[in-house]
């Protein structure tokens, strides 16, 4: 690494980033930086930035000498009834947080250029494709692991952060990397949480206040599984029912899954141990939300 270009985030002069709209554009410019001695870095993200993906730029600003962010609404991975057209969407906003943050670049490609007319090609990493997330919304991992691809090849040899939320994404993506020999790092950080104990997502946005505070179910579902966990309750089956029947009581959630998995494929555990993964995912006023936690680091929760 080319220690003398890179610059901790707090040093990084505020600017706003070059846009880019193409891949070409993106592969020619990080293939420069590459030439110059330069890791790339590369944050995917479908905007509405918040704090948590601030915080991944942060982590990618400190490994890294150049960092793009990815804003692309990605259709593939939303479901016939799921919420394409209304996630939030504020790009001008979006902008000015990644200016203040010095990114050096933010690629942002119109959905045509992406699936252009003729676009026929679809990535499917088969571990883990009936599983959760799999299960509740068919089809949502094909259209990450297509657009993961497509955004990892324009990039070129980069480290790439997500989100411990997304943490059954986030394995998707290493096999899929690993697979078919992308050559990208990928880093997973930890969940950034509001002062009661709630995950921040670009979905909250469309939560009334009580749905707000019916969504601090999931938080308390994971820590409720952890105590159980902690009191000497081993049974993965166990801890999944005690981590629903939080999610249960509240009037305004309906729980979609909850399970005690082994972190590195996702399968059900029979039996968890300390670093087994509790994952929970609910309904709030029609808003899909997840969260998870490894048994024995559970979120906290105030207020």
């Amino acid at each position: 690494m080319a220690e003398s270009h890179r610059l901790p985030t707090t040093a990084r002069v505020a600017a706003a980033p070059e846009l880019l709209n193409s891949p070409r554009a993106l592969r020619q410019l990080t293939a420069s930086w590459r030439a110059a001695g330069e890791v790339v870095g590369l944050v995917p993200t479908m905007g509405s930035l918040h704090a948590g993906h601030l915080s991944l730029v942060g982590a990618a600003q400190s490994e890294c000498d150049r960092v793009v962010v990815s804003i692309f609404i990605n259709p593939l991975q939303f479901g016939v009834e799921e919420d394409y057209l209304d996630y939030p969407r504020q790009f001008e906003a979006d902008l000015e947080l990644l200016s203040e943050m010095g990114v050096d670049a933010c690629y942002r490609p119109e959905v045509r250029t992406m699936y252009p007319d003729g676009f026929a090609t679809r990535v499917v990493v088969e571990a883990g494709s009936e599983l959760w997330e799999a299960e509740r919304r068919p089809g949502h991992f094909t259209g990450v692991a297509t657009v993961v691809t497509k955004l990892l090849a324009a990039t070129g040899l980069c480290r790439a952060y997500f989100g411990e939320k997304d943490a059954q994404q986030a394995v998707l993506v290493a096999q899929l990397v690993r697979d078919l020999d992308l050559g990208a790092t990928i880093s997973v950080c930890p969940t950034v949480r509001e002062p009661d104990g709630l995950a921040l997502s670009s979905r909250n946005v469309l939560l009334s206040a009580s749905g707000r505070r019916a969504a601090r179910c999931l938080a308390a579902s994971l820590i409720e599984a952890s105590r159980r966990f902690d009191s000497g309750i081993i049974s993965g089956p166990e801890l999944a029912q005690a981590a629903s029947e939080v999610i249960g009581a509240e009037p305004l959630a309906s729980l979609d899954y909850a399970g005690v998995v082994d972190p590195a494929d996702f399968q059900p555990l029979a039996q968890a141990t300390g670093g087994s993964r509790v994952l929970v995912a609910a309904q709030i006023e029609g808003v899909h939300l997840i969260d998870t936690a490894l048994l024995g680091s559970p979120p906290r929760l105030s207020g």
